[in-house]
């Protein structure tokens, strides 16, 4: 039984030097927004709530903690994180149909689940990895937030950090698209793992043209070429259309959508984003139907280091074959929590068998870049 004696959200925001582009806009800097649970003996737990995108929503959701979820969960005791899951979702459900703010909340109740789950593995004394049914604490990464303006000396700089993966934001146009694909799979040689992520940047058409151009590369994966709730049709069309795997999962926010996205067979690699929705009670269990399913879970996460870290104790939990996805751009809200647990390289995240995330942050390492 746990019973939350107090919870608190902080923000923080990071200015990066080198814009983020997204075939939906840019992101200027690195927001993060960490969830902090103390229970009635004094145990802490540590959680990240969704917010890269737009960045001004931090702000917001540490609101809503502190309106919103402080007085539905204070003094509350909960059988399990599960427990907690269902009564924070059934007791928002009317204020999200009032407001229509069906994201910010699921995401504040994600990023209490991934606390109420790092305090309970913390009073079993055990890493979180292990406390979900791990049986190895170390997980294999690929390099992520590749942006086309500099995608040579971005990439460049991941694979001297060690990393032997990387992943290139595309869906602007298709001669710099391609250019910049083609450059990123001759620093990688013919060994390396490349994938692309077009951010739902196109039509069903546009996404088979592109499908076309992109078959020489070798790529591990295409990551949303269309928006993600256009229907099966679309989908299955494209899968149809060449041997490239389709990615995708980060924009699905339900059991039902999730086992319906498993079944359906158009996408081969499955990218729950457990901060954005779910948290680790609801993506374990789906995580593992999609191994079960002979497909690759690969946890999504943009964020900071909270939340990193929660992504690789999930894909340490449940195995299979899947990378987890680590920014490559400068950012100490990720490196000053993380940073113990990448050894020589980044290939390669160890989580260890400190209990619960690893980790108590000392939260003071970044307190200059604090906004709320």
């Amino acid at each position: 039984m746990i019973k939350i004696k107090s919870i608190e959200a902080f923000v923080y925001r990071f200015p990066l030097k080198h814009i983020v582009q997204t075939s939906f806009g840019q992101m200027n800097d690195r927001p993060m927004v960490i969830v902090r649970l103390v229970d009635e003996d004094g145990v802490a737990g540590f959680g990240e709530i969704w917010c890269n995108y737009p960045a001004v929503g931090a702000e917001h959701r540490a609101k809503l903690i502190s309106s919103i979820f402080a007085d539905l969960i204070s003094s509350k005791s909960f059988s399990s994180s599960g427990n907690a899951f269902e009564f924070l979702t059934q007791k928002t459900w009317v204020l999200c149909v009032q407001t229509g703010e069906y994201g910010p909340i699921a995401q504040c109740i994600a990023g209490i689940d991934i606390a109420i789950n790092d305090l309970q593995a913390r009073r079993a004394s055990l890493p979180l990895w292990k406390f979900l049914g791990g049986s190895c604490d170390e997980v294999a990464t690929y390099a992520s937030g590749i942006s086309p303006a500099n995608a040579s000396e971005t990439a460049e700089r991941a694979l001297d950090a060690g990393h032997n993966a990387l992943k290139l934001k595309i869906g602007f146009d298709t001669q710099s698209d391609i250019q910049n694909v083609k450059d990123l799979r001759h620093l990688l040689g013919t060994n390396g793992n490349l994938m692309v992520d077009a951010n739902q940047a196109w039509t069903v058409s546009e996404a088979k043209l592109m499908l076309h151009e992109l078959t020489p590369y070798d790529l591990a994966w295409l990551e949303e070429p269309i928006v993600a709730d256009r229907p099966d049709t679309e989908w299955l069309s494209l899968a149809k259309t060449s041997d490239i795997p389709l990615a995708g999962g980060e924009n699905i926010f339900s059991e039902e959508r999730f086992s319906h996205l498993v079944s359906s067979g158009y996408l081969k690699v499955i990218q729950p984003d457990l901060a954005k929705w779910g948290g680790l009670s609801k993506i374990i269990p789906i995580a593992k139907k999609i191994i079960q399913a002979n497909k690759i879970y690969c946890p999504h996460f943009l964020g900071g280091g909270i939340g990193l870290l929660a992504s690789g104790h999930a894909l340490a939990a449940v195995g299979g074959a899947g990378l987890l996805e680590v920014d490559c751009n400068i950012n100490p809200l990720r490196t000053s929590i993380t940073q113990g647990f990448f050894d020589t390289s980044m290939s390669v995240l160890k989580l260890g068998d400190e209990p619960g995330l690893g980790i108590d942050p000392d939260l003071t390492e970044i307190d200059r870049y604090r906004v709320h």
